[in-house]
């Protein structure tokens, strides 16, 4: 099959008949508005929130990663995850798993093995007051 050239692919905003839904419009308007602006946004985001990180989001920074511990929104599995998280590696190190190159996907057995082996569960990781 012949490769396409860009001058062959049709392109909706070069169709003078063409408008824009402008629903859409505007909500590409508020994302753009939306933006960190400034270079030191993520840097002074990350020293004001320690308890999380852009990891717990699948590693998306434009997240509300910082809301992990509380709504959890856009956390690897909150409820309005973004577009970013879907590198199948990040979301699960989020979770505490890991995988390793062309290993099979077998997320519960993973989930279950780390929760038995959970630092908590080992004797070992209590004081003596029983305490961990």
């Amino acid at each position: 099959m012949p490769k396409k050239r860009p001058e062959n692919f049709e392109y909706l905003s070069n169709d003078p008949n063409f408008v824009p839904d402008p629903e859409i419009e505007q909500f590409m308007e508020e994302e753009i508005a939306r933006a960190p602006k400034d270079p030191d946004m993520l840097a002074d985001r990350l020293r004001e929130n320690t308890a999380a990180s852009p990891r717990d989001a699948g590693g998306d920074i434009d997240a509300t990663w910082e809301d992990v511990n509380g709504s959890g929104e856009e956390s690897v599995a909150g409820d309005n995850p973004t577009p970013d998280q879907s590198d199948t590696e990040e979301n699960a190190q989020a979770i505490g798993v890991t995988y390793e190159d062309n290993e099979e996907l077998e997320f519960i057995d993973k989930i279950d093995r780390r929760d038995r082996q959970r630092f908590e569960l080992d004797p070992r990781s209590k004081t003596e007051d029983d305490s961990i």
